[in-house]
């Protein structure tokens, strides 16, 4: 028989991992503890590895048996710590190391972050604004290492020095320029705490106040600030008070509680400065309420929370500029969004009027607004793209260069500009900041992301479009390879998902799938429903009793592409992470036999028992994502029929790499310590499956621009290993 040489190098790759295998200790066993999860309505489960929760993280028997993960993990990937190191090597190789972001202006200075060989934090910093002084000079500054003229605000390597995780969440100047709050997070659980920082004497002050989101607000007397306090317990966004330089934050006052739990809350500074504004949004509404910037005192609701109808405000030209799917008199939904325009008094929906009307075919994704234009992120045919509408009338949209590109607002600090910034990127297009003049319409480029060694003419990216199982939608998904690739059913492929709340998986550069390209592989994202990259519909269609579909959706998208010779039947690795680590879950319980690999990162996997308690962060507000199992009987048994943990059986599963986070509190890490402990008991299959728990980290792994990257390239190596992929082509 003729074997091609994919085969013959899977072949041999299998042999090695069996022989590895078996010289191998077994993998690590957890004790099964009995106990019931009893629902409202009655409904009971057992769950013998229930006991693995430890909301503290000290329970010795629990970390004793992450421990053992880990070690597991090392001794497996231990045989391919030259593959991970080479890929590790070729990842941080295609990195600038001392780059730099594109400068923005605001109130007289230039703001902007750059790294430092070597380093793995930014150092964020501004220059004054002058004669000669804008983006362009500054980066070319920059690469100079001409540091002169800058004032650093923070050096988050000093601030991190010694530290196992440390994260700046974000920092706000005051309106005179020179105080600045700034929130950091020392352990990835995402509670932060405030600090404040005299930019003109360099002295950070003593008040410090900690659990907190990281958003925070300067009034215009520039020694007050807003800012959100979580709830210790469930880090919901709880309370906005107000503090006041010099005084104890123990007695900060409270201007704001959000007494439902399911709302999230932020506060903000409008376009044109003029209003303080808190937001509230659940899943299916939201809520603004306001206070004069100069003289902050009670908050006025722009239109009162109703159930289905959302909606965010800007501020600028002396009307308030409002993105809604409210009904119009009609009182047909604006399912895909419309903008509207309000008086600056509007306190109901009853002062609103149309400014930009419903499309059922285009999806209002945000605005920006400036004095003499306006410019609409829109979304049609899954792609994106800017619509700018000018004072006379007219209206045209941002150019783009390829079929399937990614396209955004980037940051528009000042009103009182001819220019407008966006980012344009694609699969083969690494991020290009460009500035539209849109009086004379002449285009420039501010920057490209720096791949040293990329050559983007290497390279193919192509929209296919995969009929879903019953004919009701066509699935859009992008795909990336090598320009001579053939398309002859012997390929590896890595499919990627998430497909859920309504979050677009846009074909961004990403510069780490090119050591995969290079070696052969298909990298395909399937933008599935749950998604919102087909407008509202998409997204309605792939959550609550629809959530379904997203698992069909990913599953079918790699059937079509087997079946279509993209790539070969037992070549495909799968991967998502968080709400994509659930889609893992479900298509490793529904279609086992189409994946050779799974990569599985923070997963959902333990849907049913999360959303039965309602002290684990996030479950109260995600009601109207996945149903709320405690009082319906019909959304506890819908959802229990895809939960990943609860379908798993005795059959054959593919080879996984499960990881975590011990301090995520977004996806707490006993659910997938759970699945792999359940999985190890009645998984039938010889494939490796292999649990990675960060013990100083949370939902976004490790702190740096570097360590990540390690933690992917064992992801790789260990994909690579099971798919057969040879080192180089």
């Amino acid at each position: 028989m003729n074997r091609t040489p994919y085969a013959i190098a899977l072949a041999l790759a299998m042999t090695a991992t069996a022989s590895h295998a078996a010289d191998l200790p077994p993998p690590p066993d957890v004790a099964r503890k009995p106990h019931t999860v009893r629902a409202p309505h009655g409904a009971e489960r057992q769950d013998e590895y229930y006991w693995l929760r430890d909301d503290k993280r000290e329970n010795a028997e629990m970390l004793a048996y992450l421990d053992a993960e880990n070690a597991y993990v090392d001794a497996y990937m231990a045989r391919l710590k030259p593959v991970q190191d080479a890929l590790y090597e070729e990842i941080v190789g295609r990195i600038r190391q001392d780059d730099s972001s594109v400068p923005v202006r605001e109130r007289g200075w230039w703001y902007y972050s750059r790294f430092e060989t070597g380093k793995d934090y930014p150092v964020h910093a501004r220059r004054k604004d002058g004669p000669g002084v804008d983006a362009t000079s500054i980066q070319a500054a920059n690469q100079r290492g001409d540091f002169a003229a800058e004032v650093v605000l923070l050096d988050v390597n000093a601030m991190a020095e010694g530290k196992d995780y440390y994260a700046i969440g974000s920092y706000e100047i005051s309106q005179d320029n020179r105080m600045m709050a700034y929130a950091d997070d020392t352990n990835g659980r995402r509670q932060y705490t405030l600090r404040v920082k005299d930019l003109q004497t360099g002295e950070v002050l003593p008040e410090t106040i900690p659990g907190t989101s990281a958003n925070v607000v300067w009034a215009d007397d520039n020694r007050t600030f807003f800012y959100v306090q979580n709830d210790p317990d469930t880090l919901l966004t709880r309370w906005v008070k107000k503090h006041v330089l010099g005084t104890d934050p123990k007695d900060d006052v409270v201007v704001y509680e959000e007494t439902d739990d399911s709302f999230y809350m932020g506060i903000d500074r409008t376009r044109d400065d003029a209003y303080i504004c808190i937001g509230v949004e659940s899943t299916v509404s939201s809520e603004l309420r306001c206070t004069p910037a100069a003289d902050p005192g009670s908050f006025t609701v722009l239109a009162p929370r109703e159930r289905d109808v959302e909606y965010d405000a800007d501020h600028h030209g002396g009307r308030w500029v409002i993105r809604t799917n409210a009904p119009g008199a009609d009182g047909a939904p604006a399912t895909n969004f419309k903008i509207v325009t309000a008086p600056s008094d509007a306190t109901s929906r009853a002062q609103w009027s149309d400014w930009i009307a419903h499309d059922p075919a285009v999806f209002v994704d945000g605005f920006e607004l400036f004095d003499d234009f306006s410019v609409i992120a829109e979304r049609s045919e899954g792609l994106e793209r800017l619509r700018i509408l000018k004072a006379d009338g007219s209206e045209e949209y941002v150019r783009v260069d390829e079929s399937a590109y990614s396209m955004g607002l980037s940051a528009n600090t000042e009103a009182d500009t001819d220019w407008l910034r966006y980012v344009y990127t694609s699969l083969t297009t690494p991020a290009i900041t460009y500035e539209v003049n849109v009086a004379t319409g002449e285009r420039r480029q501010l920057k490209q992301q720096p791949v040293p060694g990329f050559d983007g003419s290497k390279y193919r990216t192509e929209r296919v479009w995969v009929p879903s199982r019953d004919g009701s939608v066509r699935i859009p998904v992008t795909l990336v390879h090598a320009h001579d690739f053939k398309r002859d059913g012997s390929a590896a492929m890595l499919q990627y998902g998430y497909g859920s709340y309504g979050i677009s998986m846009d074909p961004n550069f990403n510069s780490t799938i090119v050591s995969l390209l290079d070696r052969g592989m298909v990298y395909a994202i399937a933008h599935v429903r749950g998604g919102q990259e087909m407008g509202r519909a998409w997204y309605d269609d792939g959550k609550m009793f629809n959530k379904i579909n997203s698992f069909t959706d990913f599953i079918d998208v790699t059937r079509w592409l087997v079946e279509n010779k993209y790539v070969a039947k037992d070549r495909v690795a799968a991967m998502g992470g968080s709400a994509g680590g659930l889609l893992m879950g479900a298509i490793s319980n529904m279609a086992p036999q189409d994946y050779r690999v799974i990569l599985s990162q923070v997963a959902f996997v333990d849907v049913v028992t999360t959303m039965l308690d309602a002290s684990i962060p996030l479950t109260t507000n995600e009601y109207d994502q996945w149903g709320n199992p405690e009082t319906s009987k019909e959304s506890y048994d819908y959802m229990l029929s895809y939960s990943p943990y609860d379908n798993l059986e005795r059959k054959a599963y593919p080879a996984m790499f499960v990881g975590t986070g011990l301090w995520d509190s977004q996806v707490q890490y006993w659910e997938p310590a759970k699945y792999v402990a359940r999985l190890r008991d009645v998984n039938t299959s010889s494939h490796p499956v292999l649990f990675r728990t960060n013990m100083e980290a949370g939902h976004g792994g490790k702190s740096g621009r570097f360590r990540r990257f390690r933690e992917q390239a064992e992801m790789y190596a260990f994909m690579l290993d099971q798919l057969g992929v040879a080192e180089t082509r």
